[in-house]
Parts: structure tokens; sequence; C-alpha cells
């Protein structure tokens, strides 16, 4: 009898202590405690006179060292299940609305704005023209002057491809390599009733030329600022190569444009001053008649642009700072046909196709400073070039910074392929499908650009 005193003395005690954190149904003093294992304590009624044990239980449950976590459960109820994750969500949503309200009205309204310009001028084109549609101060950023200085600021390393093909001659396409997409946007200003070709780019400008009424335009396929410059001074016409280089980092500081005829004939435009000038001819050096490929755009390094040219085979430079011409004399690979110029860091790469009995692959050479001649630095994977074993193909590249792409067509292939200069990696393009589901791989001519928000023709 003594053992039970002792022991409702201490049920007792416990129930007084359970009564701070929340007590469960007062039990009788003639009922038991049994302990649990695993720091769970269970209440089981047990009649100490009766010895019987009662269908309820209540458990304890309670964290290792903290009292303080010390739980009751009501009779019957499991003991409690972890939240789902969408539940949790819901309630740190609604924890989080009054606080979220308060830092937009806090810290956003007052972000600094150049700050929030040169975050906008880092992300990608495609990305910048979906948030344009958010409100009219966005839609009007390329129009700023602060964020046309913070666009000046970024490396462009970004290179899309404004296309012409075959089928269609006067619709353009635009593609985008990092997202593998073509786009369709139309420049209205061009005229529709003659053949106009992009013929060259810089600072995130086009120059397209008129040959059937044998004039220039400047457009943004971006945000179609639009130019027609004005008429040429020199009345003499044939086919003609065309560089463009710009004055200083972006087209706020200007352009110019130079147009080379196969005579020595050649005139640079100046933006600046919007008029064609004559500088004179060329020094007796230079071999005349320019056979020049014209299927090869200018390079443009330093602004010193790079015309490719045959008969002799070499390079013909020109400074648009000094206004010097230059000749250098370049053998060519052998068993080389369709070729064109590119550029990378400042080198002068070449890149065309080899054809040696029925074997044909695209390769790409480097000129050597020292000794002026091409060594081979890459070609394409063997895989791909025997799509092209015993066919007659022709190649159009275009562009020349960094990124090129390649048309490979032949009666029984059509091909195009981008090839990145710095990751020496070969892709594969996807067709392109104008509006009217009309597939076509065929390009028959076309150039790289640098996509900017802030050029101005």
């Amino acid at each position: 009898m003594e053992g039970a005193s002792i022991l409702r003395q201490f049920i007792g005690q416990l129930q007084e202590l359970l009564e701070l954190y929340g007590s469960p149904p007062s039990v009788p003093s003639n009922y038991l405690l049994q302990f649990q294992p695993q720091h769970n304590l269970r209440w089981c009624f047990l009649d100490l006179e009766n010895s019987s044990v009662e269908g309820g239980c209540y458990n304890l449950i309670m964290t290792a060292g903290k009292s303080e976590n010390l739980k009751m459960l009501e009779p019957g109820k499991p003991p409690p299940r972890k939240k789902a994750r969408k539940e949790s969500n819901k309630v740190k949503a609604t924890a989080t609305t009054s606080s979220t309200e308060t830092m937009e009205q806090l810290i956003w309204k007052e972000f600094p704005e150049d700050l929030f310009e040169s975050v906008i001028a880092r992300v990608p084109v495609a990305t910048f023209f979906r948030f344009r549609s958010v409100c009219r101060k966005w839609n009007s950023l390329p129009t700023s002057q602060s964020f046309s200085q913070q666009c000046a600021q970024v490396n462009q390393t970004q290179t899309w491809f404004y296309t012409i093909t075959h089928e269609l001659i006067n619709t353009g396409a635009m593609y985008d390599p990092s997202l593998k997409k073509w786009h369709h946007l139309a420049i209205p200003a061009l005229p529709t009733k003659s053949i106009v070709l992009p013929v060259a780019s810089a600072g995130g400008l086009v120059c397209f030329l008129d040959i059937g009424h044998r004039s220039f335009y400047v457009c943004n396929p971006l945000t179609r600022s639009f130019k027609e410059l004005p008429a040429r001074s020199v009345k003499v016409w044939f086919r003609v190569a065309v560089g463009m280089t710009l004055n200083g980092k972006s087209t706020n500081e200007g352009y110019k444009i130079i147009w080379v005829g196969c005579d020595g004939e050649y005139e640079v435009y100046d933006s600046t001053k919007n008029t064609w000038t004559h500088p004179g001819n060329m020094p007796p050096n230079i071999k005349l008649p320019l056979a020049l490929n014209f299927r090869s755009q200018a390079v443009s390094i330093n602004r010193t642009l790079y015309f490719l040219r045959s008969l002799p085979d070499g390079i013909v430079s020109y400074n648009m700072v000094t206004g010097v011409w230059k000749q250098f004399i370049i053998p060519p690979p052998p068993h080389l046909s369709d070729h064109a110029l590119a550029e990378y860091g400042g080198k002068i790469m070449l890149v065309g196709l080899l054809t040696k009995n029925a074997a044909t692959c695209v390769c790409m050479w480097e000129l050597q400073k020292m000794t002026l001649l091409w060594k081979e630095v890459d070609r394409m994977p063997n895989l791909w070039c025997l799509e092209f074993y015993g066919k007659q193909v022709h190649m159009t590249c275009l562009g020349n910074k960094g990124l090129l792409m390649l048309s490979l067509r032949s009666r029984q292939v059509n091909r195009l392929v981008t090839y990145d200069l710095s990751s020496r990696e070969w892709i594969k393009v996807p067709g392109c499908v104008l509006p009217r589901r009309i597939k076509r791989q065929w390009i028959a001519c076309g150039t790289a650009f640098h996509p900017c928000l802030t050029a101005v023709a």
C-alpha cells in the first residue's frame, strides 16, 4: 500500500506538469503510467485494483532534450503527420504576401534606374522583346539615350543571321542560333519590286543593295530603323564588293560603307556627313582589274576591311581611317572550290570546300602572318561529309565573325550548318518554315549581324 501511495503522489505531480502544457482528461488516481522506449511516453490507464486496461491511450510525443516541445494528442488520433509541400507552400505564400507587398513598395519602387537598364541591356534579345509588352516605359527603352549608353558598354557576343532564300528572293528571315529559331520580321520600307540583298553589317545594322536601281539602304532588322543612302557620285557601275565598319564602339558615333568595283573605282559613305566621297584611285601595286570573290563578304578587323580576290589569288585590304590600300598574294589550298573569308580573334580565316575525286569536305584554314600561307585547323565530321560523297556540292557562307552559317546544297542533299570558330562545333540548322508552311533551306544570300536594340540607321 505504501508503494501505491508513492505512485499516486508521482502521478499527481506529473498531472500538474501536464497542466502547464495542456493536460489530458483527468486521470483517476488508481491509474498508472506505462513508459515506452524511444522518447515516447504512452498513457495506458491501468486499474491498480482490478489490473484491467481501458481501450483509450494517450501519446506524449516529446523531442529529446526539449521539454517545451511536449505535445498532447486527443484519444484515438494518430501522431501528427508532416504537411504536404503544396499545403506548406500555401501557408508560406499567405504569410509572405504582406511582406512581398512591402518589399515592392520600399525596395523595387526605389530600384536605381541605371542599374535596371544595365541588367536589361544584358538579357537575350528574344527575352527583351517579351519584356517590352509589360509597360510603355519598357517598350520605349530602345529610344532612351541612357539605355543606349548601357548597351554600348556590353560586348556584343550574340550573332544572328539575316538571310534571303532562293524561293522568295524578296522575303528575309532571321535565325537566332542560341534558341535555334527562325524569326520572320518584315521590313516594310524596303522596295518590293526589285531585288534587294543584304551585303554587309556592323553594329547591329545591315546594309542592303538594290541591284536593280543601284541604291543602298541601311536598316536595323529588329527595330526597323531604316535609312536610304543618298545617290552615289560615281556613275560607273558593275559588280561590286561592299564593306561596313563603325567609327567607334556603337552606331552613335557613326559608320562608314565602302563599295569597290572591278575596275578599281570605289566610294566611301560617312553617316556623320550623310555623303559619298571619292577618295581617289587605287595605288599602282594593286593589280587591275580586280577579280573579286563576290560570294565572300569583306572581313573587318580594327577598321580595316579585307576582300578576297583571285587572279592573282590573295587578299586586298583597305584601312577606313587612313585610306591606305594593300595587296597580299596568297596561294589557295589545293583542290579548293567554293570559299570565303572569315575572322576570329583578329585572325583571318578561310572556309571552303575540298573536292578530290568523289570526296567533298568543308575545311577551315587560318592565315599564318609570317609565311602568308593557309594552315588547316579543322574540318567537318567525316560522317557528315559522307552525305556529299559523289555529289556536286555548292557552298554559300554567311557571316564571318566567330560564327558561320553554311548552306550546302546539291541535287540530292540540302543542308544548313553553323560552325563556331571558338569551340569548333558543327551544328545542323533546323529548316526555315514560312508562315505559309513552305519549308526552305536553300539560302541564296545573307549576312551575319550582332543584334542591337539601340542601333539607329
